[in-house]
């Protein structure tokens, strides 16, 4: 199965406590089915020190589900899912169903 959110996308939270926040994806597992967001799901670690790091409590990103988020459209900036074409050179492509913009057209 293909990728439908990526590394480097803007993305809206749709559910839980940042509901409505957006942010840009940092990071993906696919095996997961999950990504992190950069500021979304903010958990408190308590970090033992060591010789290179301080101790204390650290905060970090967490994990989020692929459906719990969705692609920001540029257009309208609003949530849109999203969708796959194939190009007549045979590129496949992702496009904003909700605007029709192709968001791979490099």
């Amino acid at each position: 199965m293909a990728a439908k959110i990526k590394k480097g996308d803007n993305v809206i939270v749709l559910v839980g406590k940042d509901k409505g926040r957006t942010g840009t994806v940092l990071t993906v597992f696919p095996d997961e089915n999950k990504l992190i967001v950069q500021g979304i799901s903010i958990k408190k670690k308590h970090q033992k020190q060591t010789q290179t790091q301080q101790g204390g409590i650290i905060e970090k990103e967490g994990k989020i589900h692929v459906s719990n988020v969705a692609l920001i459209d540029p257009k309208d900036s609003k949530a849109s899912k999203v969708g796959f074409k194939l190009q007549k050179d045979g590129q496949k492509v992702r496009f904003y169903k909700k605007s029709g913009e192709l968001i791979d057209d490099k």
